[in-house]
């Protein structure tokens, strides 16, 4: 009997076993587990079904096969993307705006996060690429290589600047490394090669764990290579601060950009962040040396010129280079914005590196701001004991010497990348007692040598040259009007100073000439663009005018914004004029400007007849599509931008952060409730305390109560009942207040 139930057992596991192999066998090669399926296999040949042999092992063998098929691949991408990685760098922001004094301690947990690392992927894909890819688009074997580029980054066995061997490689390099010959692998391992795309990929990791540490903790005065700060901050600045300031001090620590010791970038990134591993990673890539040499003459094969080279068509996965406005505009960069630094394998960590090291100048300048501030009650601004509260208006003129015994003593400071300007409120001996402790300073912090010639201190009347803008002081002369003794109204002129922030002719010229775009500095005489000559007339006066309106931009807030762009295009539309002379062969300028116009918005015409762009322009009806170049008068160009500029200013992405933060506290949502109790505007079971208590003072009756009771689910019904209910309350005890007093002053009378 037994042995008749031990044989029925056997035949039915069969059957399961049977219906269910395939769909196991499936399972098992899908993840990859050879040893398992190696040993199930093993397992039922040694214990086939037979009468004779326990059914039992069946189910053993099969429950075995499906626990491992239960079983999560520590080494499956697809299972370690949990989360969103925007969300997650999102979390790291506000965590860090939240606390910003305290030190990090453990930041290995961020770099395990792989969210991260196809973050970066995507980032740097997109830079590489020129578009985005989402990440449904990322190939599983892109992420499998990613993931094993993780590992190596926590098991200590990336290398930086890596040549031949690569963790993963850009989806666009199709280099078979392992088939090269000798003489490319030399030229590789011995000329100067782009940086790596895994080395790029952990950079960005890295810049996305360290940037909200350091931009919760960085000084209000530093704008350069900072989100949501550039030069126009910078300049806002300077007219809202600087305009009671008397000396000014111009330093170029630029210098430090081109590159520090490694032990002090160290130490400096050590005040904050105490994580081993990120600190090994970012001392690695500052060590590790950089091949920068060339390929000899010798080696180098002499090509025959061609007659005709056919136009370089770009692949589909290939950037687009910059377009010819941008790149020109790019030639406008000011002498303070020229240089970005470069640090060994740092990359794009290499701005953020420069900052770290700088703000202990910033903290140390914003310490001297203060032990410098004495004020004096007779000054207009800049009176109160508190220096960092905003005193007076500084951007409207001021009607007293700016110097003297009897005014306030103050100062402030900005920086720019590696340039600083500081401005002093008092006698120029001041000054010079800053200057000499700021270059104590930069000798035993920076180990940086600096004399009195690289700090120069000018005064306001000289004009200060700052991001291509001249910081002047220009005296004006309002009227003022007051009512005198008697009601007697007395207007009488008085004098004043003014900061003026206007925009540097000279630099323009200058900037110009560099892109040969004029000749001579007296009388500049504009020279034809020859960079556009194969581009139809619509194309050219289109890339014109994008780069116009961007000078508009970039001068929005001088004070000769009108006269300065009015200049560019001046020689803009005489460089236009010049090419198209050039071009359909009209001899001058001033034929050019008969046909096309003043600002070139009609089609010119060649000398043997119409050009063939007009021809398929007037074929298709698109005769009026050229657009003319904008700006051609000074009554065009929009004003000077003198919006005010709050004294505690911040970038919109850091308001939001401060506002998220101020709303999570309990502390502000308790003051928002109780706000909202003083309104009115209460929620319903704070409706039914306060009906209750009413009720306790007499002030409602039992059916009023039953009755909010009853419509507590409808806060808007709620809310119009307790409004009425409190003007009732308030009427009666008004007109109780009004019986009172006529009554007293009926006892009066």
């Amino acid at each position: 009997m037994n042995y008749m139930h031990h044989q029925r057992l056997a035949v039915l596991a069969h059957r399961v076993l049977v219906k269910h192999v395939v769909l196991v066998n499936h399972v098992v090669l899908v993840n990859h587990s050879f040893s398992a399926t190696n040993n199930f296999l093993l397992y039922a040949k040694s214990d086939f079904p037979s009468p004779r042999n326990n059914g039992f092992s069946f189910f053993r063998a099969f429950s075995f096969a499906a626990a491992n098929r239960r079983t999560p691949d520590p080494d499956d991408p697809s299972t370690l993307m949990k989360e969103d990685g925007v969300a997650l760098c999102s979390q790291m922001w506000i965590d860090n705006f939240r606390a910003p004094d305290a030190t990090v301690t453990n930041l290995t947990s961020f770099l395990r996060r792989f969210e991260l690392w196809v973050l970066a992927y995507q980032k740097v894909c997109a830079d590489e690429m020129g578009a985005y890819m989402p990440r449904s688009a990322i190939q599983r074997s892109a992420l499998e290589d990613l993931l094993g580029l993780r590992n190596a980054v926590l098991d200590s066995r990336f290398k930086w600047g890596a040549r031949l061997e690569f963790f993963i490689k850009s989806p666009k390099d199709k280099t078979e490394y392992e088939s090269l010959s000798k003489r490319k692998i030399r030229a590789i391992l011995t000329t100067t090669q782009p940086a790596p795309f895994q080395d790029k990929i952990v950079q960005e990791v890295l810049f996305m764990i360290l940037e909200p540490i350091y931009e919760a903790r960085f000084s209000e005065k530093s704008f350069a290579f900072r989100p949501g700060r550039n030069a126009h901050s910078v300049l806002r600045v300077i007219r809202q601060s600087f305009a009671g300031y008397l000396w000014y001090i111009k330093g170029d620590l630029s210098t430090i950009l081109d590159g520090m010791k490694v032990g002090l970038v160290i130490s400096a990134l050590m005040r904050d962040v105490r994580d081993k591993k990120v600190i090994d990673l970012v001392k690695a890539a500052l060590v590790t040396p950089v091949i920068t040499s060339q390929v000899d003459e010798g080696e180098k094969k002499k090509k025959k010129k061609r007659k005709y080279q056919k136009k370089r068509v770009l692949a589909e996965d290939e950037p687009k280079p910059d377009p010819y406005w941008l790149e020109t505009f790019f030639g406008f960069a000011p002498e303070e914005a020229e240089k970005l630094p470069s640090w060994g394998h740092c990359g794009i960590l290499s701005p953020l590196l420069a900052n770290v090291c700088l703000d202990e100048l910033d903290r140390w300048m914003e310490g001297k701001i203060k032990e410098f501030y004495r004020p004096s009650k007779s000054d207009v601004i800049w009176n109160s004991p508190d220096g960092e509260v905003e005193q007076g208006n500084t951007s409207w003129p001021e009607f007293v010497p700016t110097s003297g015994p009897d005014k306030t003593r103050k100062m402030d400071y900005i920086r720019y990348g590696g340039h600083i300007l500081i401005g002093v409120r008092g006698p120029r001996a001041d000054a010079a007692i800053l200057r000499k402790q700021l270059i104590e300073f930069c000798d035993q912090k920076y180990m940086l040598k600096l004399d009195n010639e690289s700090l120069p201190i000018e005064h306001i009347t000289k004009g200060i040259m700052f991001l291509d803008h001249v910081l002047c002081r220009r005296v004006v002369y309002p009227t003022l009007r007051y009512t005198a003794t008697g009601g007697k109204i007395i207007s009488e002129k008085g004098v004043g100073t003014l900061l003026s922030v206007t925009a540097s002719l000279k630099q323009c010229i200058k900037q110009f000439r560099k892109l040969s775009f004029l000749k001579g500095d007296r009388d500049p005489d504009p020279q034809p663009c020859f960079r556009m000559f194969h581009a139809t007339q619509a194309h050219t006066n289109a890339q014109m005018n994008k780069l116009l309106s961007t000078m508009v931009e970039w001068y929005r807030y001088a004070d000769n914004r009108k006269k300065v762009v009015n200049f560019c295009s001046y020689i803009i539309r005489g460089s236009l004029a010049k090419l198209y002379a050039a071009k359909y062969k009209l001899r001058s300028r001033a034929k050019v400007y008969k046909i096309g116009a003043r600002n070139l918005s009609r089609p010119l015409k060649e000398k043997k007849g119409q050009s063939p762009e007009y021809h398929n322009l007037l074929r298709m009806g698109l005769v009026e599509s050229i657009d003319g170049l904008h700006y051609t008068r000074m009554s065009l160009v929009p004003e000077t931008d003198y919006s005010p500029f709050p004294s505690n200013w911040r970038p919109d992405h850091e308001k939001a952060l401060l506002e998220y933060i101020k709303l999570d506290d309990s502390k502000t949502l308790e003051e928002q409730r109780s706000c909202l109790r003083e309104h009115g505007l209460v929620s319903p079971q704070d409706y039914i305390s306060m009906l209750v208590w009413n009720y306790k003072r007499n002030a409602i009756t039992v059916d009023q109560l039953s009755a909010g009771k009853s419509v507590v689910s409808d806060a808007q019904r709620g809310k119009e009942l307790l409004l009425g209910s409190t003007h009732e309350n308030y009427d009666h005890r008004s007109r109780d207040e009004e019986d009172k007093e006529e009554g007293f002053h009926a006892a009066q009378i």
